[in-house]
Parts: structure tokens; sequence; C-alpha cells
């Protein structure tokens, strides 16, 4: 898979969308994918690992980290139909399917931004992700490091992460990384694990 699938915020080749039928939260629909993005054939091993094994979310201000063509979003969105869904993506053509997958299934609390455009006050009671792995440690760590601080007390994040790829080594550097911010206590751990897949979960108490 070539990064630019994951970061760049303009592929190039033609943006011509597709219809894939998905499963999102226990509801078969068709959403629309295209080429230049991550896993344009539906929905990819590890996301939906994620899905099926996270807990419920909760909360009124929620976060899916590397929104894709916006599987986790829109999952999030059918779950919490009052909560404000804020997807961070920097590739423009993945942002843009997301919208218009929100359209298609009538969910109107989903927002997509560029990372440099979210509001810096907010804080976000529930975040998803498959975080970008291939991206490289520098980025992927400049990534968790500027959203996993934004929970909000009492909130929880969930990342799947591919054991193969590095999760269990992950979990020890945000663990650290996370004993170093100033405001809040964080609580690191291995959720579940599944299918070659860990699912880290982050607990911030204060």
């Amino acid at each position: 898979m070539s990064v630019e699938h994951y970061f760049s915020s303009d592929p190039q080749g033609d943006f011509t969308p597709k219809q894939v039928s998905v499963e999102l939260a226990g509801e078969r629909v068709s959403v629309v994918t295209a080429s230049g993005i991550f896993s344009p054939a539906g929905i990819d091993k590890g996301t939906a690992i994620l899905l099926a094994e996270a807990p419920e979310p909760s909360g009124s201000t929620v976060l899916d980290i590397g929104t894709g063509w916006g599987p986790i979003s829109l999952t999030l969105a059918k779950k919490l139909p009052l909560a404000r869904v804020i997807g961070v993506e920097v590739n423009q053509r993945s942002a843009e399917l997301t919208r218009m997958n929100a359209e298609r299934l009538g969910l109107s609390n989903i927002e997509v931004f560029a990372p440099s455009d979210v509001p810096g006050d907010l804080q976000f009671d529930t975040i998803w992700s498959n975080p970008p792995i291939r991206v490289g440690k520098d980025v992927l760590h400049d990534i968790l490091r500027t959203w996993l601080p934004r929970l909000a007390p009492q909130g929880c994040a969930y990342l799947v992460v591919q054991k193969n790829l590095g999760a269990d080594s992950l979990q020890k550097w945000i663990a650290k990384e996370l004993d170093s911010v100033d405001a809040g206590t964080f609580e690191v751990s291995r959720y579940a694990t599944a299918k070659g897949f860990r699912i880290l979960e982050v607990v911030r108490s204060a």
C-alpha cells in the first residue's frame, strides 16, 4: 500500500466514485469509494475488528482520526445520532467521500476537517481510530501526540493496530508519552486481541 493512499492531501488519478455495499452498525448500506484512498474496496480488516470489538461509544463530541471514506465516522454517527462527530483527514478525496457518504445515509451530524482546521477548544468523549501505521513512526507519533491529549475527562480512545506492525511497542510509547502531559491522568491498556490485531484503550480519568 502506497503511503500516498494514507497521507497525500491531493491524490493523483481520476476521481470516479463507485458504489460498494458494506455493513455499518448492523445495517447493510451502499457507500461510495474511489481510487487514491485507503481501502477503496470496502472495510479493511483492522477497521472491521475495531467496529466489532470496541465498546459502545458515548458522549456529545467524538473523533475519528484518519477518516478514509468514512466507515468509523459513519458508524459513530449512526450509534450517536445526537453527538457531534468529527472526522480528521488529510486526504481531500477521502474527506469528500465521507461527506458524500454521510449525505447518502442521511447522517447530518458528521463534520470532516483537515487536522489544522479542527477547532482548538474541542475535547472528545470518544476517539476511535485505525491509525495510519505505515506513514512511519515520526508521523504516527505526531498524530497521536496531537489528538490523544484532547480526550475529555472520563473520555476513552480505542485504536486498532496490527500486532506484527508494532502494537505492543506503540502501547508502551503512548503510555510514556501521556505521562508527560501536564493536564490529565491517562491509563493505557490492551482492550482486546483479535485476528492478529490489538485494540488499545486510552482512558482519561481526570
